[in-house]
């Protein structure tokens, strides 16, 4: 198990390591990011000795636009921060400012077949997508970037949605391979699997995944109040007018009844208990009222956060050089490993 570098008591045993990421790829993040994993992650620096990483290396490997990702990770760690996470209860910090997720990435990728990578399932629907010519090699070997992420920190676990498992089993065939051949170097992450996650699905679309590529169907947490209510009162519901949890017969109720439950700390039979006989009015006015009370004091804190630019690099620069601390031993004791000359202090 790894070494706590930040654990609250050094005189308790050392809290098992976690490590998660998210993408500056949108101006806001949306719904489904925060009740699917942030706020998990918020949960989970009670408990864990935890990392988390806005991976800006990551976004470079589509077409972007220079100022456009610098203004989405800064806004990005500042969602991050208001969402709950703690610099000084769990290590918040940038991707691109711990060199040593690159130079670990290299060493593992000279360990990693050309056809395990190219096997990699987002690889191949975005460069299907895409057309192979406008692929990059970054995008091939992301998930080996990914696997550096996680292994450069000694995670003994890794939160996991069903799209990420192919990835981390990628990471743990890295370590195990890593480990056979030179000897015991990175631990191998368990995928940690978050119970009772919401699952918040388009509102124009309720049968479909909640996307950002979805102007009407996708809440983002820093639309404003006139948009959300007016997204939410466009939302798709179903025919007649009970109010009932069934996700098969009644999708669009279902849908908003997770919604409100998400919020509000309560399960989707019991609102609906709560809202029977209401009519879907009165179910997209609560659906309402529940995002708003989370998302108006959100925003309002991320504004505050990215107008202090110098506090918002402060929190940054802290995060980062607690990071580089906990990589480094990881990379030196690779770079022995593999046979690179170390020079002296």
């Amino acid at each position: 198990m790894a070494t706590a570098l930040n654990s609250p008591d050094p005189s308790l045993p050392p809290r098992p390591r976690v490590l998660s990421g998210i993408q500056p790829t949108a101006d806001s993040f949306q719904v489904g990011n925060y009740l699917g994993a942030i706020r998990r992650w918020v949960e989970l620096q009670e408990t864990h000795d935890a990392y988390y990483c806005v991976v800006d290396q990551h976004a470079i490997t589509v077409e972007y636009q220079p100022p456009v990702l610098h203004e989405r990770t800064l806004s990005s760690f500042a969602q991050l921060i208001a969402a709950g996470l703690d610099p000084q209860r769990s290590t918040v910090f940038v991707q691109s400012h711990v060199p040593q997720h690159s130079q670990l990435s290299w060493v593992l990728q000279c360990i990693t077949g050309f056809g395990e990578a190219g096997r990699m399932t987002q690889f191949k629907d975005k460069s299907q997508r895409e057309g192979t010519d406008r692929s990059t090699v970054g995008l091939f070997t992301y998930p080996v970037l990914q696997a550096a992420d996680i292994l450069i920190y000694q995670a003994d676990g890794v939160p996991v949605g069903e799209d990420q498992r192919q990835h981390l089993e990628l990471t743990r065939d890295l370590a195990q391979r890593f480990n056979s051949r030179f000897g015991r170097t990175f631990t191998v992450p368990e995928p940690l699997i978050l119970a009772d996650t919401a699952k918040i699905l388009d509102l124009s679309e309720p049968t479909a995944k909640m996307s950002k590529s979805s102007p009407t169907g996708c809440l983002f947490l820093l639309d404003p109040p006139e948009v959300i209510t007016k997204k939410i009162k466009t939302a798709v519901t179903d025919s007649g007018r009970d109010i009932a949890w069934d996700p098969v017969e009644k999708p669009g109720v279902s849908n908003l009844l997770s919604l409100i439950a998400a919020f509000t700390a309560s399960t989707p039979t019991a609102v609906a208990d709560d809202l029977a006989g209401g009519g879907y009015g009165g179910l997209k006015k609560a659906a309402i009222e529940a995002v708003l009370e989370f998302t108006v004091p959100f925003s309002a804190r991320v504004h505050e956060l990215l107008a202090d630019r110098t506090y918002l690099l402060q929190l940054m620069a802290i995060g980062a050089e607690r990071a580089r601390a906990a990589a480094q031993p990881t990379l030196a004791l690779t770079y022995e490993r593999v046979g690179f000359v170390t020079l002296p202090n």
